[in-house]
């Protein structure tokens, strides 16, 4: 935590980020004392905030899908071979060491989006202005705050409960137990849902902001995490019914950059392709990286990461036909990659990968017009869609033993891509929707925690080194046990 804190920025410094609505203006003569004292500095504070949610190498890469499929039964690491970003092979094998700074760098960007969204909530009320506009904006920042340790919770379990900024004598704080940090989760997305706009209110300049339904979603998984289902099936059950959400017509739209923030996007983190963003600016990139790291390498001028497995491809298989959503999941060979040309084993360099991920993939025509492309990609991260919503309605359901409703939401999803509905109930119905998931949201990041939040890990990827007791966590960084003198302690089994 020392670390952290002693790094972390004044708000009057921060750059803004998020395409139209996050536009950077330089701040000149500006002093903490005389900021925080109008409504647009009170919109640049949260705009700062929302800025530590695009972070994905500060310094070292994090992305969600490291975590989410790469340690998953979906994909392999890939890259040039073993050694590149070896510390990543060896989290996937579950034989990491606790010293990477990989998760050194995870860890960081939390807390910073943590402390950014803190400033606001701290400094914001005082502000004379607009109360609605207020009270949105420190909806906003507890959103923002919720979801940095939702991501620490479920990774790391029980993380220091930083609820405000800290003192330099709170630097050494040690860990909150899980349950704490998400009865703050909880809290903070309740009261933010109460607060927050709904979609349709924000005008069309404000399109990517958090809103009602990104809160209540978030709050969903809490409570699938907590086995709260009765309360899970009723706040997605309000999402529903809300009527600001529904799936696309056609599953292959939803990636493209035309899908950006469409009619099924619940929550999306925001990168666009001409910020100018570097390799040596990380925090202040406005594009993604991403889309280099997983394009395939050679003449697909990628890094050719998170490459799917044979396991996650035969899955698409298993109803006897093949599901129409692995075209838009994964690359096979013959196939064209975009305007970039066919993909052959012979065009990406002799990798040997018969697949690659799709669904983060960008042509070559949308490249950034300026600059170096690698750290501007344009994709927004589709964090939470319509599609995951019905999904969790349909666990909850059955969890409640509601199992019309389960099916109903369930083949809801199925229907949209046409293919037979299910009308199995029992645990053959929980099954089902298990692998709708796996095949629905496939290669976004879902898989592994799934995997561990219903308790299914051990079975599923045991061949591959997970411990029960031990791997449902990642290690906490040892430069943090260090810098905190020991206040923070060790997950077992590391």
């Amino acid at each position: 935590m020392k670390k952290i804190a002693t790094l972390l920025l004044l708000a009057l410094a921060f750059t803004a980020c998020q395409k139209e609505f996050l536009e950077k203006k330089p701040i000149v003569g500006v002093t903490e004392e005389n900021f925080y004292r109008t409504e647009a500095d009170a919109i640049a504070a949260v705009n700062a905030a929302y800025a530590t949610m695009q972070f994905e190498l500060s310094p070292a890469g994090h992305f969600r899908w490291f975590w989410g499929d790469i340690m998953s039964d979906d994909a392999i690491k890939g890259g040039s071979g073993d050694n590149d970003v070896n510390a990543l092979l060896q989290l996937e094998t579950f034989k990491g060491p606790t010293n990477t700074d990989l998760l050194e760098s995870e860890w960081g960007a939390n807390f910073e989006g943590i402390y950014r969204a803190n400033v606001v909530l701290e400094k914001v009320p005082a502000i004379e202005m607009d109360r609605k506009l207020k009270a949105r904006i420190l909806g906003e920042a507890k959103f923002i705050r919720a979801w940095n340790f939702y991501n620490l919770v479920v990774m790391f379990g029980g993380v220091p409960l930083v609820d405000h900024v800290l003192a330099p004598s709170e630097y050494n704080m040690p860990r909150a137990s899980a349950d704490d940090i998400w009865n703050l989760i909880e809290k903070d997305l309740t009261e933010a849902s109460a607060d927050l706009w709904r979609r349709s209110e924000y005008p069309a300049a404000d399109l990517g902001r958090i809103t009602k339904g990104a809160a209540q979603a978030l709050l969903a998984k809490t409570y699938l995490w907590r086995k709260k289902w009765a309360e899970a099936k009723t706040i997605t059950a309000e999402i529903i019914a809300s009527n600001e959400y529904q799936l696309t017509q056609n599953y292959a739209d939803i990636f493209t950059l035309d899908g950006e923030n469409n009619v099924e996007s619940v929550f999306e983190i925001q990168y666009m392709n001409a910020s100018g963003g570097n390799w040596g600016k990380n925090n202040a990139n406005e594009g993604t990286f991403t889309n280099v790291f997983q394009r395939a390498r050679g003449q697909f001028a990628g890094f050719g990461f998170n490459i799917p497995t044979q396991d996650f491809v035969d899955e698409f298989f298993k109803e006897g036909f093949e599901d129409p959503r692995l075209k838009s999941t994964v690359f096979r060979v013959g196939e064209p990659m975009g305007d970039r040309g066919i993909f052959t084993l012979a065009a990406t360099g002799d990798m040997p990968h018969i697949y690659y991920p799709k669904k983060y993939f960008s042509n070559k025509s949308e490249d950034a017009p300026f600059g170096d492309p690698n750290p501007n990609g344009g994709s927004n991260d589709r964090v939470i869609r319509y599609a995951d919503v019905l999904l969790m309605h349909a666990e909850a359901a059955f969890q409640t033993g509601d199992e019309p409703a389960a099916r109903a939401s369930l083949n809801q999803v199925r229907a949209r891509v046409g293919i037979p509905s299910i009308g199995a109930s029992g645990a053959d119905l929980l099954n089902a929707i298990y692998r709708e998931r796996r095949i629905e949201l496939g290669l976004e990041a879902h898989r592994f925690f799934d995997l561990v939040r219903t308790g299914r890990a051990a079975q599923v990827l045991g061949g591959l080194g997970f411990r029960a007791g031990t791997h449902e966590l990642f290690p906490i960084p040892q430069s943090q046990i260090l810098a905190t003198g020991g206040a923070l302690t060790q997950n077992p089994g590391y």
